[in-house]
């Protein structure tokens, strides 16, 4: 059977989901068609049972203070992790019956199920149908890596595809990448009492590159979890469990978690017949500012572009996608300030331009440690560091990396100004209460503006207040 639309829409993730919104909105005729589970991987198996997960086992972890705050009887609680399981399950269900409900269940003949692949170019064959359209978004996400040689391990590798859907945990675990997958599931299942040990063949945690906040967030998370790095790991099979060695640490556990990135679905795509240009690695060419693919008439949006694997930056890249397939002229948007954020104890966000991307000439560092923030203190999560970058001319934020105990909001609040192009002096002129978390972001924006200050020979520093009116002889502040 042979149908024609304006648009084919291929995934039903956040990515297409949302170009979906903007095809309808500019009447266009459209199929969306999707191979595989519906339900968003944020709602499946990304953001929403991880946080499930991460909240339980913090909750649960929080009973390793109460001695010192006079509370007695902690050492009694425990995890029952069947029911554990269970209680995240349930939640990530409720999450993606309301994904589903709010797009795919009544779309009728617009939404086609099954894996499409283009046959020529604008033309996709998806089962016994074969898809004409005028133009083509591409947001048919990403799965986990594995080894084509951990595959004899069955079920004893598992993925965040798989993870969740474990009725009982197990008692020992190797997590092999520590990005942020691996950092906060590691970091979760030690909390529940399962023996998690870390490996990665960097030399850094979450991609961080500020070697400060690097050296910070190994000394944090080696608390949670130890941690190996930068060698290669090898499995080999040992009386029922599994043996993983990397360089000379090697360790004997129940199953392994492959944490070490998504790959892309194109390669299911037959790229090779859609016209489209690619680089080496097989990836399309494309302009982040339209998500237009080179000269084509096809878009690429979410995961499955290989940048930005966020939902906030997958909603927008098919915003932009859904836009552009609606119109006959591609419209050129302006991207959101990078904001990347790791929900482990103590949370490590990264934001705005990264620190190995900065012209070290023409910027200043500014630094503050949690050790003497109050309220950082009374949480009992006093470690950890913020770190600031300044354009030396103009004194204007550029990023930031974080290390600390609710950085998550901090990074918000950081973004926000970078987006807003806020110089360091107009920050510290806004509020910060006390006691607050904020009062270590004042820190270490202090630091660099006295930084800064220094660069330019001042004889003092303007002050974080402002005047009402023109100061007189008469007027102090």
């Amino acid at each position: 059977m042979d149908r024609k639309v304006d648009v084919a829409i291929l995934g039903a993730g956040t990515a297409g989901l949302s170009a979906m919104a903007q095809v309808r909105r500019g009447k266009k005729s459209f199929v969306l068609i999707n191979g595989g589970e519906l339900g968003t991987t944020c709602a499946r198996v990304g953001c929403m049972p991880s946080k499930a997960l991460i909240q339980v086992a913090h909750d649960l972890h929080r009973r390793e203070i109460f001695d010192r705050e006079g509370i007695e009887g902690g050492e009694a609680l425990s995890a029952n992790w069947p029911n554990t399981m269970e209680h995240v399950r349930d939640l990530r269900d409720i999450l993606v019956d309301r994904v589903l409900a709010n797009s795919t269940d009544q779309m009728g003949d617009e939404f086609i199920e099954g894996y499409a692949r283009f046959i020529e170019p604008y033309v996709l064959q998806v089962g016994e149908q074969k898809i004409s359209a005028d133009r083509i978004v591409l947001a048919c996400g990403t799965r986990p890596v594995v080894p084509p040689s951990w595959a004899d391990f069955g079920e004893r590798i598992l993925t965040s595809d798989t993870v969740f859907e474990l009725e009982d945990l197990p008692r020992s675990i190797a997590v092999v990448g520590l990005g942020v997958i691996g950092l906060e599931l590691g970091q979760a299942l030690s909390y529940l009492g399962v023996s998690v040990t870390g490996f990665d063949q960097q030399e850094t945690l979450a991609g961080i590159t500020d070697p400060a906040a690097r050296q910070s967030a190994i000394e944090l998370m080696s608390r949670s979890f130890p941690i190996y790095l930068g060698h290669a790991v090898e499995l080999k099979e040992e009386a029922g469990q599994i043996r993983v060695t990397a360089g000379d640490q090697s360790v004997v556990v129940d199953a392994v978690l492959a944490s070490m990135g998504r790959r892309s679905n194109l390669d299911w795509l037959a790229m090779e017949n859609s016209g489209v240009d690619c680089d080496a690695h097989g990836q399309p060419i494309f302009d982040r500012h339209t998500m237009r693919c080179g000269e084509s008439r096809v878009f690429i949006a979410g995961d499955i572009s290989g940048t930005d694997q966020v939902l906030h930056e997958a909603t927008d890249e098919g915003r932009i996608a859904g836009y552009n397939a609606a119109r006959d002229s591609a419209v050129a948007f302006k991207r959101k300030t990078p904001l990347a954020i790791t929900f482990t104890s103590p949370n490590i966000c990264q934001i705005g331009v990264a620190f190995d991307d900065l012209p070290a000439d023409q910027v200043e560092m500014g630094e503050m440690r949690l050790g003497p923030v109050g309220r950082a203190l009374i949480m009992g999560a006093n470690r950890g560091l913020l770190r600031v970058y300044a354009e030396r001319s103009t004194g204007r934020l550029l990023g930031a990396t974080l290390i600390a105990e609710r950085a998550e909001h901090l990074a918000h609040l950081l973004a926000w100004c970078i987006d807003e192009q806020m110089t360091v002096l107009q920050m510290l002129r806004k509020p910060f209460y006390h006691p607050s978390m904020e009062e270590a972001l004042q820190g270490a924006l202090r630091d660099v503006f006295s930084k800064l200050n220094q660069k330019t020979d001042s004889a003092d520093a303007p002050p974080e207040l402002e005047a009402l009116h023109e100061p007189d002889s008469s007027t102090s502040v």
